[in-house]
């Protein structure tokens, strides 16, 4: 299968076969990663512009990485030493940059719909890391990727989201994502933070965390993201944490097996207990390990890497 995607946007625009490659090349690109020397020459003479209007530690460190691992010359800019603060256009700014030969483009802005707006404009690639309260495909496959890599597979399996769904770009990822590759998807959270419809992207609704828990494979754990939040939605974190957090307690109503998952960053003692994301369950850093792999594989695909797939890929024994 040749990959032709000139854009990775969200997760809809993904078929199964596509996030299936995706995933195939991101165990390849793991092994890179474990080489002593941590570098192939693949996308050489390739440009990468890091542009994050919103802060960022995990995601835009994994791309640079991924980025300097393929060998492509990476450029960070942020808004606030952008033109954007003069008044420049979003659009202005990155026709701009395009105008200097970039190859692709890496963006994370607060409003959703910024990085499909710009795919619209440019002849440049764009992979969205993260747009607004509506997608974060990157995120997604990451976590595809590692519940794949513990379970073997993802049909079949069965995953509960907790906590902030309404403001989550990474639930609504996971829901498309997982509920394409034929993985049952239960969503739970307070009522303040369930958007309505969020059925129709194919994932089951309650409001009860212990009955969310029960007879997962996965539990994902989302933090309370107060700086999305116009209201107040629950009345304390420790209500909040009492409520909806999960426990060593809880953590006994679910399945020994179970793999416990969070995005980050993290609110220790609120959405999630020290104790069980430091936990023998916990699979927390096997996603930020991840994630270096997934980005590469995206890189590698959207870039033109595949037709350098057997020269580059690595091989047994290496």
């Amino acid at each position: 299968m040749q990959f032709i995607k000139k854009d990775i946007l969200d997760m809809a625009s993904l078929s199964a076969e596509e996030i299936t490659l995706i995933l195939d090349t991101a165990e390849k690109m793991k092994e890179i990663s474990r080489r002593p020397v941590k570098k192939v020459p693949t996308l050489r003479g390739k440009t990468v512009l890091l542009f994050f209007y919103e802060p960022s530690t995990r995601t835009r460190t994994s791309f640079d990485i991924a980025a300097k691992r393929l060998s492509a010359d990476v450029v960070a800019i942020s808004a606030n030493t952008s033109s954007l603060v003069k008044g420049e256009t979003l659009i202005d700014t990155a026709r701009n940059l395009e105008a200097m030969n970039m190859d692709l483009i890496v963006m994370r802005h607060s409003s959703s719909g910024a990085p499909h707006l710009l795919a619209r404009h440019l002849k440049a690639s764009v992979i969205n890391a993260g747009d607004g309260t509506h997608a974060h495909p990157t995120q997604a496959l990451l976590d595809m990727m590692t519940i794949r890599e513990k379970k073997g597979t993802l049909e079949g399996l069965r995953v509960a989201i907790i906590g902030d769904i309404s403001h989550s770009r990474v639930a609504r990822s996971n829901i498309v994502g997982l509920t394409q590759m034929g993985t049952e998807v239960v969503v739970a959270g307070p009522p303040t933070m369930m958007p309505k419809g969020i059925e129709t992207l194919g994932a089951s609704v309650t409001h009860d965390i212990d009955e969310a828990i029960q007879d997962v494979d996965v539990i994902m754990m989302l933090r309370i993201q107060k700086e999305r939040q116009k209201n107040a939605l629950f009345p304390s974190e420790r209500e909040y944490a009492r409520c909806y957090g999960l426990t060593i307690e809880r953590m006994r109503q679910a399945r020994e097996d179970v793999l416990i998952m969070h995005p980050g960053p993290m609110n220790r003692g609120v959405e999630i207990a020290p104790e069980v994301a430091d936990g023998p369950c916990s699979i927390i850093l096997d996603q930020v390990t991840n994630g270096v792999a997934v980005r590469m594989a995206l890189l590698y695909l959207v870039l033109g890497g595949q037709r350098h797939a057997d020269a580059d890929s690595p091989r047994k024994g290496d």
